[in-house]
C-alpha cells in the first residue's frame, strides 16, 4: 500500500546502529496530518488522497479553502497537498501520524532547497574557470562564448548562464527509514534533504524498485 506524510524538516544529528557506527540522518517533524479529501475515479477521474497539515489562524485561509476544511468537518489547515495513493484505505477525517512508515523502509522526501541568491556560472552550473596567466584577467569567472556570432546569431533558450541559485523543488530518491518516534511525531532518515531547518517537506513510498 502506497503512503505518505506531510512535514518539516527539524535539522539534521546522527545517531549509532548496534554495532557503533555512526549515521547521519534528518530530523522530519512529519504529522500529524488529516484527510481533507478522498477522490475516486468514479467521481473524480483519478484516485487521490489530501492531506491538511499545520496550525494556521481561521482569518489566514481564503473562503473557498475554508468551505474546503468545512465540508470535511476539519479545522483550516496551513498546508494542503495531494497524493496518489493507490490502495488507499484512509477515509475523511483520518489521521495519518508518523508510525505510518517503519525504520528500513524506503522513502522519496520532496523539499525546496534553499535560495542562495545571484549566482555566477561558476557556483550556479560548475563551469570552468578561464586560464590564469598570461593576461588572462579580469575575466577569469565569466560566462565565456554564447555561440556563433553569425549564424543562428542568438542565445538559445535554455542557455547555462549566471541567474538566481536555488528555491526549486527537489526529491531525494531511495532514502532509507532508521528511525520512527510516535510519540514525538518524528522520522530520522539516513542523509541530507532539500530545504532550510523549518522547510516543509513531504515523505513518500520510494518509486525505485528495490531487489
Amino acid at each position: 500500500m502506497k503512503k505518505a506524510i506531510i512535514g518539516r524538516k527539524a535539522g539534521m544529528s546522527q545517531i549509532f546502529d548496534g554495532e557503533g557506527r555512526i549515521i547521519p540522518v534528518t530530523i522530519i517533524q512529519a504529522g500529524p496530518c488529516e484527510v481533507a479529501q478522498v477522490k475516486t475515479v468514479e467521481k473524480d477521474g483519478y484516485a487521490a488522497v489530501q492531506l491538511a497539515f499545520g496550525e494556521v489562524r481561521k482569518n489566514k485561509v481564503t473562503q473557498p479553502m475554508a468551505g474546503h476544511y468545512k465540508k470535511a468537518g476539519l479545522d483550516p489547515r496551513k498546508t494542503l497537498r495531494e497524493f496518489k495513493l493507490e490502495g488507499s484505505e484512509l477515509k475523511v477525517g483520518d489521521v495519518v501520524k508518523a508510525d505510518v512508515f517503519a525504520p528500513g523502509e524506503q522513502v522519496d522526501v520532496t523539499g525546496v532547497s534553499k535560495g542562495k541568491g545571484y549566482a555566477g556560472v561558476i557556483k550556479r552550473h560548475g563551469a570552468h574557470r578561464t586560464p590564469e596567466s598570461h593576461g588572462g584577467g579580469p575575466v577569469h569567472r565569466h560566462q565565456g562564448s554564447m555561440g556563433s556570432g553569425t549564424d543562428p546569431g542568438r542565445v538559445f533558450p535554455g542557455k547555462k548562464m549566471a541567474g538566481h541559485l536555488g528555491v526549486e523543488q527537489m526529491t531525494i530518491l531511495n532514502l532509507e527509514v532508521v528511525k520512527v518516534d510516535p510519540e514525538l511525531n518524528m522520522i530520522a532518515v539516513r542523509g541530507a534533504v532539500p530545504g532550510p531547518k523549518g522547510g516543509l517537506v513531504t515523505v513518500r513510498n520510494t518509486v525505485k524498485n528495490n531487489v
